[in-house]
């Protein structure tokens, strides 16, 4: 009895050392994948600041005042990032502009595409209209694609293009839009619509509507005159107009035009270009 007990014992004791043999071999779980970093931006990109700092930032879609009516994806800081051509050139009109008591407003810049991924969400979701009073009144908003307002590519993306207004100096910031205040047509009189600092150009930036129209034959007098001094200015130095939206302007040639990138607006971007 005494030998088959220690016979047990011992083969126990080997079955033990086998299991945990075989235990220490399996390996332990990895730990899980880092988050990809974010995209940076190719060195042609810049920061419109580093370029000219007397060159007025609005940037719309950082804050909840857009046809969304919150702040859009992609756009961390309230920043202005261009291609450094477009950038140059921007800076080339603002010094005409200041010599005759304006200044440039920018509205957006480079856009990326996951802020156009969310403008395309938010057009198929038609329940959500809470900025239809302002921005598109007259338009339905299940025509948005169709009418050319939203599309699932914008040469915003590309980083040469521009959306912008001019301001009379001294410039008097644009008080800000609290969310849920009542909305007036974005093509209302001027006194009436939301104050922007803005010359008088007809519409307010981003109107859905054929007012916005650069040429449109119903604006006419001071309001028109105002749409011909940004187109005069840019055109010169080499931008091209958007004829549907007297505030968009790509400049020519594009560094990337066939490119649509999609690193954050923020500084880290374009950090050491």
């Amino acid at each position: 009895m005494t030998g088959l007990g220690s016979a047990f014992r011992t083969l126990v004791v080997a079955a033990a050392a086998g299991l945990l043999a075989v235990t220490g071999a399996v390996a332990a779980p990895a730990p899980p994948a880092s988050a990809a970093p974010e995209p940076k931006a190719p060195r042609e990109f810049v920061a419109l600041s580093s370029v000219d700092r007397t060159i007025v930032q609005e940037m719309r879609y950082s804050t909840p005042h857009n046809f969304v009516g919150e702040p859009v994806d992609g756009y961390r800081q309230p920043l202005c990032i261009l291609t450094r051509p477009a950038a140059e050139a921007l800076h080339r009109a603002q010094l005409r502009l200041l010599a005759r008591g304006y200044t440039l407003k920018v509205y957006d810049c480079y856009r990326p595409q996951r802020a156009v991924d969310h403008f395309v969400r938010w057009a198929k979701d038609l329940e959500d209209e809470r900025m239809k009073g302002e921005f598109y009144p007259l338009v339905d908003k299940s025509r948005l694609f169709a009418d050319g307002y939203i599309a699932e590519k914008s040469g915003h993306s590309r980083g040469s293009t521009v959306d912008l207004t001019i301001v009379r100096l001294p410039a008097v910031p644009t008080r800000a839009y609290v969310p849920g205040e009542e909305l007036t047509e974005c093509y209302a009189p001027r006194a009436e619509r939301f104050p922007d600092n803005s010359v008088d150009m007809g519409t307010g930036y981003d109107c859905f509507d054929t007012l916005s129209h650069t040429d449109d034959p119903r604006i006419q007098g001071e309001q028109r005159a105002n749409r011909q001094l940004l187109k005069g200015a840019l055109v010169e130095q080499g931008f091209v107009n958007l004829p549907e939206e007297w505030w968009h302007f790509t400049f020519k040639p594009e560094p990337f035009p066939s490119t649509f990138f999609d690193f954050p607006v923020a500084r880290r971007s374009v950090a050491g270009h």
